[in-house]
């Protein structure tokens, strides 16, 4: 599909969505619970359909309803790892990274004999060292590196160890499959965690469900940073609703659109003391020159003279691309580092995010693990690629709003991923944009 958008500037106000990566927390964690339960959840999209079809594979039963989910928990045969019904279960992921991260070791606790699949890029991206610890403990996989990927046997309880430096997803996966267990474990990370606030998300979904996290940070002689995450063999115990908040990840392109405009544009149906890491959004267009408003339930973003920073993306990496959008028109120089985690995403997002912001006239330049950008401006307007990518595409999308020319984004699908309901609201703040088949 390609998107054809004719410059204009955004403003008003805008819903938010639900949060995926709270989603895919809630839904996992209900269907191991020792209940139903109703999770309100305002809007979904491909990826937490992917975390869905997998725990229906598992044998929960998860049934749409008008504000949400209905979530059945998997047998109670199940939850002790007796799958004898569900031997050669296949689990598709689709192309989510988190799907797959987390029921890896879900699977792996059941000791489910499962299968898992999936599309995209997902068969490259690495699983290394979360696949390690889990044969350590017991586990076999078979097929490495791609699909398909089968499970057999199951994970033993005791002591996982992962570096901080990987992605948080592995140690949130860990974390959900721990409870499973015979016995309490404990998950040690050894040095800086990146990516942080996702797993506090983690963590106050288990506590939702009656799971506590004892989180123990330690500093041995030489200085380095050990993070010990001790969980006991617990039952998750369900609060029969939960609700999934908004989300601030997708918010942020809003935000940043009218930190890029004329007029403000305002995200309601937010939490400003949400333990999501992209909430940060509001921080650095402050530091842009952005002027920030924020209620109990929702943010502002105004626009004003706009002037670049340096900041680091360890523990906001999906933030870089609509970042990095707005550095483009901002006064001077923003550099942005910390983004090595940005290689292994829907795309090499370092280089599709400079690629894609230089077809449209920015001036940006990748430096090692860096993005430096000196603003210009008024962008030019062209073509872009998505790279099946929601990120890129949305990315592209704000940044046309300070196009002189019309923007054609190539592969404007890839929405589909996160945020289905993008270019509807897209209209809804005034947008001009006309998708066309390619």
């Amino acid at each position: 599909m390609i998107a054809h958008i004719h410059p204009t500037l955004l403003s008003g106000t805008i819903p938010a969505i639900a949060s995926k990566s709270v989603a895919h927390r809630l839904i996992i964690v209900a269907a191991l619970a020792n209940g139903d339960t109703h999770i309100k959840c305002n809007t979904t999209c491909a990826d937490i359909d992917a975390t869905i079809r997998c725990l229906t594979a598992l044998g929960a039963k998860i049934d749409a309803v008008d504000d949400g989910l209905m979530v059945k928990p998997m047998p109670k045969s199940v939850a002790f790892g007796l799958l004898r019904a569900l031997h050669h279960a296949t689990l598709d992921c689709g192309e989510s990274g988190s799907t797959l991260r987390f029921m890896l070791p879900v699977a792996c606790a059941l000791g489910a004999e499962a299968t898992f699949i999936g599309s995209g890029r997902l068969g490259e991206r690495p699983l290394s060292p979360l696949s390690e610890e889990l044969i350590a403990a017991g586990c076999e996989l078979e097929g490495l590196g791609g699909f398909p990927l089968k499970t057999s046997g199951r994970i033993r309880p005791g002591r996982f160890e992962l570096p901080g430096d990987v992605s948080s997803q592995y140690i949130t996966g860990l974390l959900l499959a721990a409870p499973l267990l015979d016995h309490p474990s404990e998950i040690v990370v050894n040095g800086r965690i990146e990516s942080r606030p996702y797993i506090n998300l983690t963590i106050q979904a288990m506590q939702t469900f009656g799971v506590d996290v004892y989180v123990d940070r330690r500093t041995p002689g030489d200085g380095t940073e050990v993070t010990v995450f001790t969980t006991e063999d617990d039952t998750y115990r369900t609060p029969h609703e939960a609700t999934v908040e908004g989300d601030w990840s997708n918010a942020a392109f809003w935000l940043c659109a009218g930190a890029l405009g004329r007029l403000p544009i305002k995200v309601d149906g937010l939490s400003l003391s949400s333990a999501q890491g992209d909430r940060n959004v509001l921080a650095a267009l402050s530091r842009f020159g952005a002027r920030i408003g924020r209620s109990t339930d929702a943010a502002i973003s105004r626009p004003d003279k706009l002037c670049g920073f340096e900041m680091s993306a360890k523990d906001i990496p999906d933030l870089v691309p609509i970042i990095a959008a707005v550095a483009s028109v901002a006064e001077g120089r923003t550099v942005i580092t910390d983004c090595a985690r940005l290689r292994i995403k829907e795309s090499d997002r370092l280089a599709t995010v400079a690629k894609e912001l230089s077809n449209l006239g920015a001036q940006i330049q990748i430096k090692r693990d860096a993005l430096i950008i000196d603003g210009v401006p008024q962008l030019i307007g062209g073509t872009v690629d998505s790279h099946n990518d929601h990120r890129i595409a949305m990315m592209a999308a704000i940044a046309a709003s300070r196009c002189e020319n019309d923007v054609y984004i190539k592969g404007a699908e890839a929405v589909n991923k996160s945020y289905p309901l993008f270019f509807d609201h897209y209209q809804e703040l005034g947008g001009m944009v006309e998708l066309t088949q390619e």
